[in-house]
């Protein structure tokens, strides 16, 4: 991460003005519930010590003004708060559709200008963009409504800007998680009201860390293999006149299954099967986690992990019969752990990372070996960020 005094310095060269105030907000690692929350599922993840931080001044015009270090600047009218399609897929779309969120709940906005400098490595499965919608309404919350807001409500205003001004449809979870930091339960049953429980758990103790492994894939071009998990089984919700397999009877499910695969074709069952598994092992990890059964955790988060693979199949995108690096790594991982830790795709999959937890005694061994194989600095140590979104106080700023 840059200082914070070349940021201020950047900052004051940009806008010819001091910054006022600096906030910050993470990234996140998914660790059990792998595309459940679109579902209504149930979800552990955690914030980790990855972070994007942003500078904030007022600026006396009647616009937002954005630059973020490595992407092209922008600015946003504050009376022109409409998606506008030209804009999908940018840091913009995203500013508007945050400016969009706060303004639906009261605020009257003025100008500001921000500076955003992120280690959130984009395309890692840690949620950058996340981290972004999070920090911006972190900031705007701040100024324009005094705080009023609370994690979880940042975290919707995120996944709505994504969603809607963005362009990419996703769940709930990976705004939560930059926005309440620590490791939580979340269950999405009512997604109007999701539920978040930290879970006072520490990795430190178990003498185990958290490791991301950049698999070299990149998630450009795989879009649809994302959107094509939400619309088959969001197609087999319909069957059953629900909006989300939380709400199918399972039982229902299998004793449908010769109809639903005319129908809907194999993968969507497999997918189906996947998602009403994971959700019990995200309770059996829970359970663990709060017994302090760390081993019974890694077993459910294999399991996890063997599911996505398998049934899941988030592993390879569609028709890359050569480039399978997400699937390469997972198997030389769990190659060179041997039994030890667990290891699975981290995030949305097809691309950018795997998650492994790794003993802290075989820890320099596996990174080593790992990213001989890759390439220098494939692994990332990672370690749980126990607050989201934040103010920095003032002190740091010097």
């Amino acid at each position: 991460m840059e200082s914070i005094q070349n940021m201020r310095n950047a900052f004051e060269q940009l806008y010819g003005r001091q910054a006022q105030r600096a906030f910050s907000a993470c990234g996140r690692s998914e660790l059990i519930g792998n595309h459940t929350d679109h579902q209504h599922g149930l979800v552990i993840a955690c914030g980790v010590n990855l972070s994007a931080v942003a500078l904030v001044a007022e600026n006396g015009r009647n616009e937002l003004r954005l630059a973020s270090k490595g992407f092209p600047s922008c600015a946003v009218a504050l009376d022109d708060t409409k998606p506008a399609p030209d804009e999908y897929g940018t840091t913009k779309a995203l500013l508007r559709g945050v400016l969009a969120g706060v303004c639906e709940r009261g605020a009257h906005p003025f100008g500001l200008d921000l500076y955003i400098v992120s280690n959130v490595l984009s395309g890692s499965g840690l949620s950058s963009s996340a981290a972004i919608e999070v920090l911006l309404a972190g900031v705007l919350n701040a100024y324009y409504l005094d705080g009023a807001l609370d994690g979880i409500a940042l975290a919707k205003i995120g996944q709505h800007a994504e969603n809607v001004f963005f362009g990419k449809p996703s769940g709930l979870m990976d705004q939560m998680a930059c926005a309440l930091g620590g490791i939580q339960f979340f269950d999405f049953s009512d997604p109007a009201s999701p539920l978040a429980e930290r879970l006072p758990f520490d990795f430190d103790r178990a003498n185990h860390s958290l490791v991301v492994i950049d698999s070299g894939a990149d998630h450009a071009d795989l879009t649809d293999c994302y959107a094509a998990i939400t619309r088959e089984l969001a197609a087999l919700d319909g069957f059953f006149g629900e909006t989300a397999l939380r709400d199918v009877n399972e039982s229902d499910f299998y004793a449908s299954l010769p109809v639903l695969r005319r129908l809907f074709g194999d993968r969507t069952m497999l997918r189906a099967m996947h998602v009403f598994d994971e959700n019990r092992r995200v309770l059996a990890a829970k359970d663990a986690l709060e017994r302090d059964d760390f081993t019974a955790f890694l077993d459910a988060l294999n399991a996890s992990g063997d599911s996505s693979y398998m049934l899941l199949q988030n592993v390879i995108a569609e028709g890359h019969t050569n480039a399978q690096a997400v699937a390469f790594v997972i198997c030389y991982a769990k190659k060179v752990l041997n039994g030890r830790g667990a290891v699975r795709v981290h995030g949305g999959g097809f691309a950018g990372t795997v998650l492994a937890v790794v003993p802290n005694d075989f820890l320099a061994d596996f990174t080593a070996e790992m990213d001989r194989v890759l390439t220098p600095g494939a692994c990332r140590v990672l370690s749980v960020r126990k607050r989201g979104v934040y103010e920095l106080p003032l002190e740091e700023l010097a």
